[in-house]
């Protein structure tokens, strides 16, 4: 039996040209920055997102940990949504390594932070409170892309109050094509960005933070004291060029997939589940029974090959990606019928 990974689009594999490209990297050091490979994708990588300069990371993790660390100096205050990545799933590092204090406002349901929620959440420059540095936005926020306009209205605030805006935006290319706007269109009110090779795009690994030259050095030094030296890395690179180069337009066949399953489960009538809220590649379901759990259903579609995780507290989520195929998603609604049968879940449609 076939297992369809469907947990993330962090288990693509790299495509062939990728691998070629990596067999055949030029490589230097690239802590003496004589690395010809990652100079290169450093220089794609500022110029696709408008921005000055690059600096190749390991990971989104480490690529916002050291975009925090380079806007903001201990003691002062980031201002995040509550639902958002380097507030839930980065360990606090922020806080932990850089003594950054994190006030959260709630995501909305389309993943913006209201704009009076953020003016509120700013301190006022007084001895007793922390000194508010920076706004951290995400995009796409669990699935949902944010707009050029939203991002503009929050350049204003932080233009208001002296703050600056970093942007997760580790599955931003999606957005993109989500919303038909390029990448540069949707960072331009951001002082820097993070985004992910190693998602969507289906390199092996690695993230690029991008900004003006004085932040990028001060972000370098941060990668390099959180352990993040890279020595002959253009054998990572090299696939990274492949992926800006070769995956970004390709990125809406992962978003038809994800409306096909949307729409599969949907019509079963037996999940939580919209098809119109699936906008790129990331599908949330929930089943409608309270006699079956979440942690149930994975396990039992985990039985019929179908791997996907719990969200809490969005449901369970699926993600389409490079390797997933129309076929794919078929079986893989066939599957889930011939589970829901066996689990008894009531269901509207005849399953």
């Amino acid at each position: 039996m076939k297992i369809i990974d469907l947990r993330s689009d962090t288990v693509t594999m790299p495509s062939p040209a990728m691998r070629e490209a990596m067999f055949n990297a030029e490589l230097g050091d690239d802590q003496y920055d004589e690395d010809p490979t990652v100079n290169r994708l450093q220089e794609r990588a500022a110029q696709l997102m408008g921005k000055e300069a690059a600096l190749f990371v390991a990971s989104g993790t480490m690529g916002n940990l050291v975009s925090l660390l380079a806007h903001c100096e201990r003691g002062e205050q980031v201002i995040a949504g509550g639902g958002c990545h380097i507030f839930n799933w980065e360990q606090s590092s922020a806080s932990t390594l850089g003594g950054i204090s994190m006030r959260t406002i709630p995501n909305q349901s389309d993943g913006t932070l209201k704009l009076e929620e953020i003016e509120s959440a700013v301190n006022p420059l007084d001895i007793h409170c922390a000194k508010t540095k920076l706004i951290c936005l995400e995009n796409t926020w669990n699935g949902k892309p944010i707009s050029s306009d939203y991002m503009q209205a929050v350049r204003q605030i932080a233009h208001k109050h002296g703050l600056r805006i970093h942007l997760d935006g580790a599955r931003l290319f999606n957005a993109s094509v989500a919303l038909q706007v390029p990448e540069a269109e949707l960072v331009e009110a951001a002082d820097s960005v993070q985004f992910c090779l190693s998602k969507g795009l289906a390199a092996p690994v690695g993230s690029i933070v991008c900004g003006d030259e004085s932040f990028i050095l001060r972000a370098k030094r941060m990668r390099k004291g959180v352990g993040g030296a890279m020595r002959q890395a253009g054998v990572l690179a090299a696939a990274g060029l492949v992926a800006l180069d070769t995956m970004r337009e390709r990125l809406q066949e992962d978003h038809i997939t994800a409306k096909s399953l949307a729409s599969g489960l949907e019509s079963f009538g037996c999940f939580k589940v919209s098809a119109d809220d699936t906008r790129t590649n990331i599908v949330f379901f929930d089943t409608a029974s309270d006699t079956v759990s979440r942690q149930e259903l994975v396990a039992v579609l985990k039985a019929a090959g179908v791997l996907v995780s719990v969200a809490p507290p969005f449901g369970i989520r699926a993600v389409t990606h490079y390797g997933i195929t129309d076929a794919d998603i078929e079986e893989v609604l066939e599957r889930v019928k011939s589970v829901v049968g066996t689990m008894r879940i009531p269901c509207a449609a005849r399953c």
